[in-house]
């Protein structure tokens, strides 16, 4: 073959096998929780990730295949490569090879600063559906999750109504954590005595492995739960069942709940404890020798 075209076809092949992977990874084919998004904001999430890996193929590609046509071309074997060794400037390549650059790192700053604005995590979805409100506590090593209006609580298992904006209320009672579930939207910390908000929604119905993203000590592994999203008959059904059969949880019941534990099933309770998630936010507030734990603050 030609070496011309041996190199051509090794280009084209090279390019042909970075489409294809990316072609792959956004069909959903390939098991990536964040490649394959149920959620509203999980979709445009991976969207900007696509984009802005394609934008930098831009440049990686054409190294890529440059760095193996001058190997090729100026290998030692090849004697009628032309040699120029007074050649040390041209205002075409350094155009080429410092303006491209900064037109795409120019686009990449327009895509994040509208992203950035957009996919604020603080900021209510645009969606004509009345959200639900669940309040979520990240405590050693598992999850809490109170339903206020609802009236139940849930441990390391939150349900919630397919194409219903969800409005996570975030904090923690035990070491800073991380809130994540990756096929729904990003990450948002979890500390103590503050409250920190996500906003998400499910597309369809499906149960969707959510985790902690941040190390918060030997039981940081298992510290996982399951998202699952339903039909909103499904949904009431649920929180009806809890109502009339779970334990009920007060501060006694709590302060019991908070202790550290490893490899936590999923538990429902009935909310019992007005205004639990803002005790246990409030606990932090007090001086030092006040509140030790969410049950004083009845005094």
């Amino acid at each position: 073959m030609n070496k011309k075209y041996t190199i051509a076809f090794f280009a084209l092949l090279l390019i042909g096998v970075v489409i294809a992977i990316t072609l792959f990874v956004k069909s959903g084919s390939v098991n990536i929780a964040v490649l394959n998004p149920k959620g509203l904001i999980a979709l445009k999430e991976s969207d900007l990730f696509v984009t802005a890996t394609l934008l930098m193929l831009i440049i990686v590609v054409p190294v890529l295949v440059l760095t193996f046509a001058i190997i090729w071309k100026y290998r030692a074997g090849n004697t009628e490569a032309k040699y120029t060794p007074d050649w040390d400037n041209s205002i075409t390549a350094e155009c080429l090879w410092w303006g491209l650059p900064c037109l795409i790192i120019l686009a990449l700053s327009i895509i994040t600063w509208t992203s950035t604005h957009e996919l604020d995590p603080y900021k209510p979805l645009d969606v004509p559906t009345k959200p639900i409100t669940i309040q979520v506590v990240a405590l050693q090593w598992k999850w809490l999750f109170i339903y206020p209006e609802e009236k139940i609580v849930t441990v390391n298992f939150v349900q919630f109504p397919k194409e219903t904006p969800i409005n996570f209320q975030i904090t923690a009672d035990a070491p800073m954590n991380s809130f994540w579930i990756p096929q729904l939207g990003g990450q948002i910390y979890a500390m103590p005595g503050m409250k920190t908000k996500l906003h998400l929604i499910a597309n369809e119905v499906g149960s969707f492995n959510g985790l902690s993203a941040n190390l918060s000590g030997e039981g940081f592994a298992g510290m996982t739960f399951i998202a699952k999203a339903s039909t909103r008959k499904d949904f009431e059904t649920w929180v009806d069942t809890i109502k009339r059969s779970a334990i009920p949880l007060n501060l006694d019941g709590y302060n019991k709940l908070v202790e550290p534990s490893r490899a936590n099933p999923e538990i429902s309770y009935r909310l019992q404890e007005e205004n639990l998630y803002d005790r246990i936010v409030m606990k932090y507030m007090m001086p030092e020798d006040g509140c030790k734990d969410a049950k004083c603050l009845e005094d």
